[in-house]
Formats: C-alpha cells, sequence, structure tokens
C-alpha cells in the first residue's frame, strides 16, 4: 500500500476521532460512497490529527483485502476500504491506528459456538438472556479463539506495518465454565468451582494475551513510536501492573452514555500521576455509542473536551461511520468547531505538568468505578478549588502537602505506616469514617486529636459546627450512615460536635416524617484538628455525594484549610466552576470551565449552553509578581495586583472554557 507524507510517528495525537464502523453483515453496499480526498479533507477541516479506523468491527467483520472469509460481503470486491482511508489520512499529514474486536465477534460465534464463553449456569455469554434480542456474544480467550484472533491480527500488522497504533476493544476480565477454561485453571492449581478463582484465572488470561498480542505489535511500530497497542475496557487501576504492556493510556467515557460528568474527573486523576501519554474518548453522539442519528450541543462537547485539555489529556471524539463510508458534514462542523478553539489553547500549556497539592487515596480494587465516597470527594475538592490526584495507597506522597484518605479505604499495617512516615517527613493527612481505625481496631496513626474510637452503636445524630463558614452554629446539621464515637484530646481544635436525637427512630418509636429532631449537645466530636493530622468520624464524603448537603463539603473545607492554610489556587465565581493549574516553561496557567449539566431526562444530564463567568475574583499563589497576566485565548491583558504572597485578578468567560496565563520567573 503507498504511503503519502505520513504523521510524524513521536507525536502522540492531541484532537482525535474514533470512526466506528460496526456493519452488520446483511448491509448492502459498504464503502460505494467513500471518496479518499473528501474522507481527508473532512478531517482535515476539523482541526483532527489522529483517526482511527477498522480492520474488525464486533460483527467479526473485516474491511480491507484478505482472503480471510470473514471479510464483510458488502464490500465491494476491487475496494480495500481500509488502505484506503490510512493511505487517504496519511496524505494529509494525519495518524491512522487500527482498530479490531477481540471479546466480541459475531462471526466467530456463529462460526464456532464453542469458542463462546459459558457462565457457571452453562449458558453461553450473551448481552441478552434471550436468543431473539438483537445482542452480542462474549468470545472465552481460553478457547482456541484466541488463537484465531492472532492469526487476524498477524496480518493486519504484516498488511499495514509499520502502524501508528493499534486499538484492541472489548477487553475486560470474562470469567468462563468451558472445557478449555476449566483445564486452564486446573494447570495453574485453581478450583473452577470456585467463583473468585474463576475471576482470577480469567485477569490471568487477559494478562497472558496482552503479554502475546502487545509482543506482536511493538514489532510493527516504527522506532520512534510513542503510540502502541491499547487494550480498551481495562479497568485504569490496573495499570500499575498492566503498564508493561502498553506505551500509552486511553480513558472511554461518555457522560451521556452511562459514565457521568464525575467519571472523567476521578480517572483522570488517577491515571495522569503514572506519567504515561493519556488519550480520553468521549463522543458526538446525544447518549451513547450507537446513537448514530442524533448529536450532543455544541456546548456539552466544548465542556468535555476542555475537561480534557485541563486535566493534561489529549482529546478524543467517538463518530460512527455511515456504512457507505462519506463522513456526515454535520458531524465534522460541529466536532471541528469545538476542535478550532483546542486547537488555540494547546500551544499555552504544551510541555506544561498538572500541579496538585493533595492526593485521595483509592482502593485499586474499585477498578474504573469510583464508588460513593470517591464521587463525593471528587466533587467536594473541586467546589472548594482544591488542586488533587487519585492515587494508589502504594503511591509516592512526598509530592503532595496533604493526603486524604476516605471512608472506603482500608488502612491496613503497610498503608498506615506509609502515612506516618509521610506526616513525619512534613505531610498532613485528613482521615475519614473507619479509615481513622488501622486494621479496623487500633488508631490509624499515633498523636490523633481524639481518643476513644469506637463504631458508634445506630442510628442518627447530628452535627453542631463551630467555626465552619457559612454553617450556622446554633444549628445542628442531620449526620448520615454510621460513625464512630469519640473524644477530642487537649489542645485540638474542634470543628464539629455530635447532637444526640431524642430516641433512636423505630417502628414503635418516632418523631414526624424522617428522623427524630435533635436534642442534646454531646461530648462526642466529628471534625477535629491536631498538628498535621485532622479526623472526620461521620462518612462525610458518601453522604456529600449520596445528600449533596452544603454543610458536607463546607465542613470537609474547615477542615483543610487548617492542613492547607494557603492553598495554590483560590477563586470566587459560581459553585461549579471547575479549575485545574499547570506549570509551564514559562509560567503557570489556570483553566477555567464553566458549564451546568441538568438533568432532563430520568438518566441523563445534559449540557445546552456555557454558563458565563463575571467578574470573578481569582488568586494564585505566587512567590514574585508577575511579567504578564492574559487571558487566552483571546489575548486579553488583564490588570492584576500582587501581595506578596498571592496574585489577585478578576475575570470574565463568556464561553465557558477559558485561560488564565500567568508568565513568570
Amino acid at each position: 500500500m503507498p504511503q503519502h507524507n505520513p504523521p510524524h510517528p513521536s507525536r502522540f495525537p492531541r484532537r482525535t476521532v474514533h470512526l466506528d464502523f460496526h456493519t452488520g453483515p446483511q448491509i448492502p453496499g459498504v464503502g460505494e460512497d467513500f471518496d479518499p480526498t473528501a474522507f481527508a479533507q473532512t478531517f482535515r477541516d476539523a482541526h483532527v490529527d489522529s483517526v482511527t479506523v477498522f480492520a474488525k468491527c464486533h460483527h467479526g467483520r473485516l474491511y480491507y483485502d484478505t482472503a480471510r472469509p470473514e471479510r464483510h460481503p458488502g464490500l465491494a470486491p476491487d475496494l480495500d476500504l481500509l488502505a484506503e482511508q490510512i493511505d487517504a489520512l496519511h496524505s494529509v499529514g494525519i495518524r491512522a491506528p487500527i482498530y479490531l474486536s477481540l471479546q466480541v465477534d459475531e462471526y466467530a460465534a456463529r462460526e464456532h459456538p464453542e469458542w463462546i464463553a459459558v457462565g457457571e449456569d452453562l449458558k453461553l455469554a450473551r448481552w441478552s438472556a434471550s436468543a431473539f434480542d438483537p445482542a452480542w456474544h462474549t468470545m472465552d480467550l481460553s478457547s482456541p479463539y484466541a488463537d484465531y484472533f492472532a492469526d487476524q491480527l498477524d496480518e493486519v500488522l504484516r498488511r499495514f506495518s509499520p502502524v501508528d497504533g493499534i486499538f484492541i476493544d472489548m477487553c475486560w476480565d470474562q470469567p468462563s465454565a468451558s472445557r478449555w477454561a476449566i483445564d486452564g485453571m486446573r494447570r495453574e492449581g485453581l478450583d473452577p468451582a470456585d467463583a473468585d478463582h474463576r475471576n482470577r484465572y480469567a485477569t490471568l488470561v487477559a494478562r497472558r494475551y496482552m503479554a502475546r498480542y502487545s509482543a506482536m505489535v511493538e514489532k510493527a511500530l516504527p522506532p520512534d513510536a510513542v503510540q502502541g497497542v491499547w487494550y480498551n475496557s481495562r479497568p485504569k487501576t490496573g495499570l500499575s501492573e498492566e503498564r508493561q504492556y502498553v506505551r500509552h493510556v486511553e480513558i472511554e467515557g461518555l457522560p451521556t452514555g452511562g459514565w457521568g460528568y464525575a467519571f472523567l474527573p476521578y480517572v483522570a486523576r488517577f491515571v495522569r500521576p503514572l506519567g504515561l501519554p493519556t488519550l480520553s474518548h468521549t463522543g458526538r453522539f446525544h447518549e451513547s455509542w450507537g446513537d448514530n442519528a442524533a448529536l450532543k450541543p455544541r456546548a456539552a462537547l466544548l465542556y468535555e473536551c476542555a475537561q480534557m485539555l485541563s486535566q493534561g489529556l489529549t482529546r478524543g471524539v467517538g463518530d460512527v461511520l455511515h456504512p457507505r463510508g462519506a463522513p456526515s458534514p454535520a458531524v465534522y462542523e460541529l466536532i471541528g468547531s469545538v476542535y478550532g478553539h483546542i486547537a488555540k489553547c494547546e500551544p499555552f500549556v504544551d510541555g506544561g505538568r498538572i500541579v496538585s497539592e493533595v492526593a485521595v487515596i483509592a482502593d485499586p480494587a474499585l477498578g474504573d468505578n469510583p464508588g460513593a465516597s470517591n464521587i463525593g470527594a471528587v466533587r467536594a475538592l473541586q467546589q472548594l478549588r482544591v488542586q488533587f490526584d487519585v492515587v494508589p495507597p502504594t503511591s509516592e506522597l512526598s509530592p503532595y502537602r496533604v493526603v486524604v484518605v476516605p471512608e472506603a479505604v482500608t488502612v491496613d499495617d503497610a498503608l498506615a505506616e506509609h502515612l506516618q512516615r509521610y506526616r513525619e517527613a512534613g505531610g498532613a493527612v485528613l482521615l475519614i469514617g473507619p479509615a481513622l481505625l488501622r486494621g479496623g481496631t487500633e488508631p490509624a496513626l499515633p498523636d490523633l486529636p481524639v481518643q476513644e474510637l469506637a463504631p458508634a452503636p445506630a442510628g442518627e445524630s447530628f452535627l453542631a459546627c463551630t467555626g465552619v463558614a457559612g454553617v450556622p452554629e446554633d444549628f445542628p446539621v442531620i449526620s448520615y450512615g454510621s460513625r464512630l464515637t469519640a473524644r477530642a484530646l487537649p489542645g485540638a481544635e474542634v470543628l464539629a460536635r455530635v447532637v444526640a436525637p431524642y430516641f433512636p427512630r423505630s417502628w414503635d418509636r418516632f418523631c414526624g416524617h424522617s428522623y427524630t429532631p435533635p436534642a442534646d449537645l454531646t461530648d462526642e466530636v466529628a471534625v477535629a484538628v491536631g498538628d498535621s493530622v485532622a479526623v472526620i468520624t461521620v462518612p462525610l464524603l458518601e453522604a456529600f455525594h449520596e445528600h449533596g448537603l452544603e454543610a458536607y463539603r463546607q465542613l470537609l473545607g474547615a477542615a483543610l484549610d487548617r492542613l492547607l492554610p494557603a492553598p495554590l489556587l483560590r477563586a470566587g465565581g459560581p459553585l461549579h466552576l471547575e479549575t485545574s493549574v499547570v506549570r509551564t516553561a514559562t509560567g503557570t496557567v489556570v483553566h477555567l470551565i464553566s458549564f451546568v449539566p441538568a438533568r432532563e431526562t430520568p438518566t441523563l444530564d445534559l449540557v445546552h449552553d456555557p454558563f458565563p463567568l463575571v467578574d470573578v475574583p481569582v488568586s494564585l499563589r505566587l512567590d514574585t509578581a508577575p511579567r504578564s497576566v492574559r487571558l487566552e485565548p483571546a489575548g486579553e491583558e488583564l490588570s492584576w495586583e500582587h501581595d506578596g504572597q498571592y496574585l489577585h485578578v478578576r475575570v470574565t468567560v463568556l464561553e465557558g472554557h477559558a485561560m488564565l496565563v500567568v508568565e513568570h520567573d
């Protein structure tokens, strides 16, 4: 296949399109409207620098010149669609990574039903319980299907080497009770009748095929490649063990497709400390993949791409190519209008690094599902303008000024000792709920500001706050969930005490609609601060996620203010304002993002318009006065003041995203 002006392989893509092409075998005339020149120009005009194109789809069909019987029957015999797509894109300097579906393959499932994964109930793994629903089967990679896929991959690599990258989809751990899986488990000394062993074997199978396929792909990459193979649907929390198989990371997360708007801020903060180039995917769809005939509002796509930019990720938008092979002008007018803004912003953060002061410990076993406490942490900390990362318990903590340990984290001996070493080196720690107890019994750290820690009796309680901005001191606030009892030590600053109800609510003894009213202040504390440590005895982050009570965020903010009295950034404006801080070779950039998702269907949050920021105060901790302060990409010079510790400016942003660019020594 001829190659014209291929893009430089060492440049990681910045503005990409993931071009889905799951085309059923009954579709005729596949690619009949494909025009190489128009195809390439569409993406170039939309500021796209990489397009992921299909070698193999979920239907198990192939889209290139091959003698294999899986070639799509609707593809004209003389049309090598994938080759022409790659050639056309390369001719205008656009990368073309290649997509192959792995665990979903309807052709293989039909021809070799024995290769389909089997549940412990001996039912075939399928996305529907009925044989008469349209649904995908899930293949078993412990079966000969692994070799079948390897042959397909080998042909693609030989045909198109050197490749710009390979995207292998549908790669989750798939337990199976097939004869191949049972034999494999027995060889490994595992018990096939044990569900945990089946899960362990599924992970082992996945990592073995990743090692095998990665070795194949590596031989087909150019010498200076930065993008290799990506295994989609793997949990990002497993990257500490699986990064050996990949050169980069891709985060799939369509906010309207079930992931929600809290997903990317969580996963991005977990992935970026790993230091791997990372690409994030949203979609142009109103809802999710396959919603081909619906477009999302421009404001939503701008919000999502601005979020990616602000989190130090490169941008990806999912689309579905029509079976006839011609991109939709409406789709690329939408994508191009957003990517044009992003392209103007990129030079100001090139080579920069996100600055974070706070680390939130997360349990890697959660996978890509943040859980209630982590979603609560992300939302609360974003609203408090805290600059933070999400890290595993084994992470190096020295770069951070404060470590937050949420209530969902189990503090074992190793983590407790890790936190104590960090604290002895000058760091501060905030422990919440059960994280206060090491192994569930002993205080997690010495010299806590409280004593007599123990599980409290079940039942509601209330919090009486003192010295918490925005929370009235004479109004006890309901506290949801189980808590720990604790009493303050002398010298501790108490921010919240426990107020007991008149009596616990029960079926035969209750008052009012929801809970028994608060009665008397107790000597128990709920939030206390000592020397470089703060404790919160109630599940504050989970409660904030589930109930959204403003006082919970304010309590968290008050505790952090004591541990981090001079934060990197302070900003006024509406609560939903999202911020991040980037250090560059010439100064500091502050991203300001202002959009408001609204729940408009029973399950869908939508964004229609930017929310203007008008004369919002922003203060950036800066040791010396800056050389210049501008609002970009508009190029607007701003008035500023410097008080010796902070730079103070006021900004107006009408279009939803802008960057405060501060040049300094």
